[in-house]
């Protein structure tokens, strides 16, 4: 019996072990529409509220299952509105293939409605691999090149179907001339830098005497190797944020994020280190990294394209960071964990104190450090955790300590708004069983994350572990650019593109069937989050924070963050609410080289002033 192309495209979705589309309808792939009918809805249509979010859900589905996120859209806009989403998963390096419809064949050119040049407009965020699909016989090896190239290059490709051409008749390709076969799967392999590279780098870490790690997410699945690692060069190790899951934080020595968002107990250790090595992380702020003359340098990465990028490293090893440790660690000889050591567990055991000092700090209404501060504690070891960009990622960085097989991911290189909620969604398709946290600004929730609660109370009952929390830091500002203008341009806040309004994102919540509560003193901030993680369904926290809390980068100075604090106070007359007499203390209490006054040396003695 016949079947259609677009049959065809789902079976061979599923012969690539696709369980879910995210996806939006629209007449331009009505002819996958109908085959996904045939097909009893396998693999299953994940519906979303916007064909963006419908991308962020297959960036987030496949960064915390390792799989290829799938996700499709109509021709014309529906395509359009992918590219963000996409543009998320290419500079991220996640694995994402987007299936878009198009006009017929016969209005290519006629300026048709809904006609738009996809094979321009994807060129550059599917420039490993996009193709248009014009005779069945193309298939299945578009298919599969889209999908192999999607696993091997860590990127993102397309496949754009004509209307027309889903409508067809599938003929497979022949054993003919310019026919070309294909075939399913990926083989496992895990690439090894050459014998004397790996020598080169052995002797220049044994040379090192204050080695420094920095570790991203491609050293994900080499975690004891990089624990070992640490043990045998005495050296500490910072994480870029999208490798914060990592290698655990109850390590004394891991001393957490790098860069704006990081510890001063990373900043510290680049600042000071003579010997570097880089593990799976393009990591690209250098001024947080060794002084390009201070330090010798090493580049552990599998993509032979991003190494050399961030810093004149002496040598790149191209390999798999599991089986390139293995084969570097045998060389390596045993450093005694002298004062370099001890220094930066003494000076993250003190971070992880000023974090607890800072998130004490009054505020009106409610920390907003206070309330990632608290959740800490209290999460699952298994949970997966998703933060958004803006200020909440700032808390999230700081604040959560990974442990156990906790997950974690943002929009890292992109940092776009808005994938917090759609990220934590392809994470419970991914994980059904596991809990699931989005940290979000009001911003981010009011530009998308609302509607797709909507999704959320649509599929949460399929889900075997029902508890997905939405936390949103309600500071009725778009925090992060504001703290930006006042730190970088010396500017107060300019209320008409800074100010949103208050929405009741709980009542909302719990008008579609989901719960969910309002929290607006700091004294209910932990029965809140112990009510939403005992939930019987999907919860929205809504957190009343306090917009005057910064985000105080780690090498800020006190004048820096006083210079801030002033164009509040002088430039803001207009929201006295908000402008609390003291601020500059607050402030000050809150940098991480503050010394309370019981620390200070001689506070209560009598000599104190002469």
């Amino acid at each position: 019996m016949s079947i259609k192309v677009s049959d065809f495209i789902l079976q061979r979705l599923r012969e690539w072990d696709v369980d879910h589309v995210f996806a939006y309808a629209g007449d331009g792939i009505n002819g996958l529409l109908a085959a996904w009918g045939r097909a009893e809805n396998k693999p299953q249509f994940i519906q979303a509220r916007h064909e963006e979010m419908a991308a962020f859900e297959a960036v987030g589905y496949a960064k915390f299952s390792g799989k290829v996120g799938v996700c499709a859209a109509t021709s014309g806009p529906g395509a359009i509105h992918l590219l963000n989403g996409l543009y998320d998963a290419k500079l991220d390096h996640v694995p994402v293939v987007a299936i878009v419809g198009q006009t017929n064949r016969s209005a290519m050119g006629g300026s048709y409605q809904q006609e738009v040049d996809l094979l321009s407009l994807y060129k550059d965020v599917a420039s490993e691999y996009c193709e248009m699909v014009t005779v069945p016989e193309q298939l299945p090896n578009v298919i599969d090149r889209a999908m192999r190239t999607a696993y091997t290059r860590r990127t993102v490709t397309a496949v754009i179907v004509p209307a027309d051409v889903q409508e067809l008749d599938y003929s497979p390709p022949q054993h003919a001339f310019k026919m070309v076969p294909s075939s399913l799967g990926v083989a496992d392999y895990a690439p090894l830098p050459a014998p004397h590279e790996i020598t080169r780098a052995a002797d220049l870490l044994n040379a090192g005497e204050k080695v420094a790690l920095l570790i991203g997410q491609g050293a994900r699945g080499a975690r004891a190797e990089v624990q070992q690692l640490a043990d045998l060069l005495g050296a500490g190790v910072a994480k870029a944020l999208l490798g914060k899951d990592a290698l655990s934080d109850e390590l004394p020595y891991v001393t957490g994020s790098i860069g704006l968002l990081g510890t001063r107990p990373s900043y510290e250790m680049m600042r000071d280190c003579d010997t570097l090595l880089v593990i799976g992380s393009s990591f690209p702020y250098t001024q947080f990294m060794p002084g390009l003359d201070q330090a010798r340098a090493v580049q552990i990465d599998i993509d032979p394209s991003m190494v050399g990028l961030r810093y004149p490293f002496e040598v790149n090893l191209v390999g798999d960071a599991q089986e390139t440790l293995k084969a570097l660690i045998p060389q390596l000889k045993q450093k005694k964990h002298g004062t370099w050591r001890k220094k930066i567990e003494k000076d993250t055991a003190r971070w992880w104190e000023v974090m607890q000092r800072r998130a004490a700090v009054d505020a009106d209404p409610i920390n907003p450090e206070y309330v990632v501060h608290a959740v800490d504690a209290l999460l699952p070891d298994n949970v997966i955790l998703a933060a958004d960009s803006g200020s909440s990622a700032n808390w999230y960085a700081r604040h959560i300590r990974m442990r156990g097989a906790m997950r974690g991911s943002l929009s890292g290189t992109l940092a776009t708004m808005g994938p917090g909620v759609p990220y934590v969604i392809g994470a419970k398709f991914a994980h059904p069983d596991r809990p699931a946290l989005a940290l979000v600004g009001d911003g981010a929730m009011q530009m998308n994350g609302m509607a797709e609660l909507i999704t959320v109370a649509k599929y949460w009952r399929d889900w075997q572990d029902p508890h997905l929390i939405v936390a949103v830091l309600n500071n009725q500002d778009l925090n992060q650019v504001t703290w930006e203008m006042r730190a970088m341009e010396g500017a107060p806040q300019f209320l008409p593109s800074q100010a949103l309004p208050d929405v009741p994102y709980a009542d909302f919540a719990r008008s579609i069937g989901l719960d969910g509560m309002r929290v607006e003193k700091p004294g209910d901030v932990e029965g809140a989050w112990q009510r939403a993680l005992a939930a019987d369904r999907p919860f929205v926290l809504d957190f009343r924070t306090d917009p005057a809390v910064p985000p105080i980068p780690p090498h800020a100075s006190l004048d820096q963050i006083e210079a801030a604090a002033s164009s509040i106070i002088h430039g803001d007359s207009d929201r006295t609410g908000m402008i609390r007499q003291g601020i500059k203390a607050k402030v000050q209490e809150m940098l991480p080289g503050h010394r309370h006054r019981e620390d200070r040396p001689g506070a209560d003695s009598p000599e104190r002033g002469k």
